[in-house]
């Protein structure tokens, strides 16, 4: 291979810590598969210019409001005194929500709260409390978790744009029940935080009912782009995470994509050529693999993201587009053992997108093997940190030499701002796909017909369940 096409630019006081290499994707050689080099100033330019003008339009008509958070200075410093009112006061910190009102928040404690998800900053004991998401309703794990907190050391924050999400109105029914025993009715409001639409919705009709404080979610920033925003900005600021640190390397992000030339735009490299995979290759399985155990959920975010505002049926023109890569998280080194052999030999319709870090704070070192085990032995000075970039690079080479793409985002380390540059590169490579394949990736009609039968199955009014089969019908053994 000739060359190493990436993105990489200086911005700010800090040299970005995040580079996209797209090498794996490219025919640099005459006689290999891939994307003529050429193209990227060709055709697939000019492609990726349209999305970027009509996602600049969106924008400016306020519904890319997402874009705009890391700028926003006095919504973030306000989330920041807020938070900071509950050190102290508070042994656990839970959010009760789901999907996007979960998963961002996700995210940011696994990747910067050092590796442990039950703990704050500072760990058990220390000023900032433990940062628990609750981001379902399986009663196994609701119960347990609540069961080994105690209530009147707990603070609870409940995460629902709309303020009517089925799922965190039933934890948060369960929770304030519980409250009541234990801490007192009259002293429940002061364990709770509602995060919602700042005008409408059963949350912020309640929290104005019983005097319950509220943060805003911008009404034009979604759920699953809402990580940027009180939903995710609080509960880590709770937690003791730098959250202006993520909100600037967003805005550094930010600031790189706001360029219309392919080459120099990380999110538009990757969206398309991602695209391009797709609907040209048939690579319509779209593999987020982090090497580094702290990006684990955010490879369930990006799955979110991805497939819930690029699966559509209708275009935005109104005619039918059938459109949506799946996407598939998986886990380097782990996922060598398990998905690595259909990635290399089954069917040729997957592109892996790796997510690898460079310096660790402790690399540990291997240990030197027995003398009797010479298999055992790696050379002098090896550590898992160099052992794991190892890992990838193979991986990665492997792939290629299969004639399987594969693209590589780098982060020189993974911290706040690292990290807040990651997040804002796939929200933006995100919208920048859904106007490549022409639809809206701020909607999910898809998800709207299974929340109304869940309204009809549970009986509420207005609602019809779905036509039901008799339990004893004969298609079952």
């Amino acid at each position: 291979m000739r060359g190493a096409p990436a993105v990489s630019v200086v911005a700010g006081t800090r040299m970005s810590a995040l580079t996209v290499d797209y090498r794996n994707l490219l025919a640099i050689d005459e006689d290999e598969d891939g994307v003529d080099p050429e193209r990227l100033t060709g055709d697939l330019r000019s492609r990726f210019r349209v999305a970027h003008r009509d996602v600049e339009r969106a924008r400016r008509s306020g519904s890319m409001g997402f874009l705009d958070l890391p700028r926003a200075a006095q919504p973030a410093a306000h989330i920041r005194r807020v938070a900071a009112g509950l050190r102290g006061r508070f042994d656990d910190f839970v959010v009760l929500g789901i999907g996007g009102s979960a998963l961002g928040t996700r995210t940011l404690r696994d990747a910067l709260a050092a590796g442990d998800p039950n703990r704050g900053a500072s760990g058990a004991g220390g000023p900032h409390p433990r940062l628990h998401v609750a981001d379902n309703i399986d009663p196994h794990s609701i119960g347990t978790l609540l069961d080994r907190l105690d209530m009147r050391r707990t603070f609870f924050n409940v995460v629902s744009k709309s303020g009517s999400t089925t799922e965190t109105l039933a934890q948060y029914l369960v929770v304030a029940e519980r409250l009541a025993r234990e801490v007192g009715p009259d002293r429940t409001r002061e364990h709770l935080l509602f995060t919602t639409d700042p005008e409408r919705g059963p949350l912020r009709a309640l929290a104005e009912a019983a005097g319950i404080p509220t943060l805003p979610v911008p009404g034009n920033v979604g759920g699953r782009f809402s990580v940027l925003s009180a939903v995710g900005l609080f509960p880590a600021a709770a937690a003791g995470l730098d959250v202006t640190a993520v909100l600037r390397g967003a805005g550094r992000m930010e600031r790189r994509c706001r360029t219309d030339e392919l080459t120099r735009n990380p999110a538009g490299v990757v969206a398309t050529l991602l695209y391009r995979a797709d609907v040209e290759c048939g690579q319509r399985v779209h593999v987020f693999m982090p090497y580094c155990d702290r990006l684990r959920s955010f490879a369930l975010w990006v799955q979110q993201l991805w497939g819930e505002s690029l699966g559509k049926a209708a275009g935005l023109d109104g005619g039918p587009a059938g459109t949506g890569p799946t996407p598939l998280p998986a886990a380097g080194a782990t996922d060598q053992h398990s998905l690595l052999q259909l990635f290399m030999e089954g069917p040729a319709d997957k592109v892996v997108c790796f997510v690898t870090v460079g310096a660790a704070d402790d690399p540990l070192p291997i240990g030197k093997a027995p003398a009797s085990l010479p298999a055992l032995e790696f050379p002098e000075g090896h550590t898992l940190n160099h052992l794991i970039a190892v890992e990838y690079a193979a991986t990665a080479a492997a792939l290629r030499m299969a004639g399987r793409p594969n693209l590589t985002v780098r982060l020189a380390r993974l911290d706040a701002e690292a990290l807040g540059e990651l997040i804002l590169l796939f929200q933006a490579a995100t919208v920048y796909a859904g106007y490549l394949y022409g639809v809206d990736p701020l909607t999910q009609p898809g998800v709207e017909l299974g929340k109304r039968y869940v309204h009809g199955l549970l009986g509420r009014p207005g609602y019809h369940p779905p036509r039901m089969e008799e339990a004893n019908h004969p298609w079952q053994v």
